[in-house]
């Protein structure tokens, strides 16, 4: 890319006004924790990496398109714990996401977002709550909305950064 690199134009693309519905998946040689925290930052929806099976590249697609969120499976981990060991202050994502904000969700809706912090999927979270997948799809884009998050990405940090999920919680 002659002009810009990855994270810019995934910057300008999670900006643009017209491209509201695009959501962006990294695929990179750099499989670096900076790389996916910018990558995240500027608002990928997803990161995998060059050697990542073509199955798995395919399924990938499939996932960000479906409006879900998804790392590579080597550094997840690592990224998690890293972003975990910041002091609150320098790990803050957004003003916007303050455990004040919790407040505009219902007690349903606090238990699906703890759910998808703690990375469950739609299926795994209606088996949890005892709900249909459609519903608790319909949670889960109600929350997106009523919180201002882009993905479920955001999600998990608002979960996360709120204190409504904490380390070792288990799920």
């Amino acid at each position: 890319m002659p002009e810009l690199d990855g994270i810019e134009a995934t910057g300008l693309i999670a900006a643009a006004e017209d491209l509201a519905g695009v959501r962006v998946l990294v695929l990179t040689t750099y499989g670096t924790d900076e790389h996916i925290i910018a990558a995240l930052r500027a608002g990928a929806s997803g990161f995998i990496v060059k050697d990542t099976l073509p199955a798995d590249m395919l399924q990938a697609v499939r996932t960000v398109a479906a409006g879900d969120a998804l790392l590579s499976p080597g550094p997840t981990a690592r990224v998690i714990a890293r972003v975990l060991r910041l002091p609150e202050t320098a790990s803050s994502l957004d003003a916007r996401f303050t455990p004040e904000r919790l407040a505009a969700l219902s007690s349903r809706e606090r238990e699906v977002l703890t759910l998808v912090a703690k990375g469950l999927n739609n299926t795994e979270i209606a088996q949890a709550l005892h709900l249909s997948p459609f519903t608790a799809k319909t949670h889960v884009s109600r929350i997106m909305n009523r919180l201002g998050a882009r993905d479920r990405a955001q999600l998990v940090i608002i979960g996360y950064e709120t204190g409504l999920v904490v380390p070792g919680g288990g799920i």
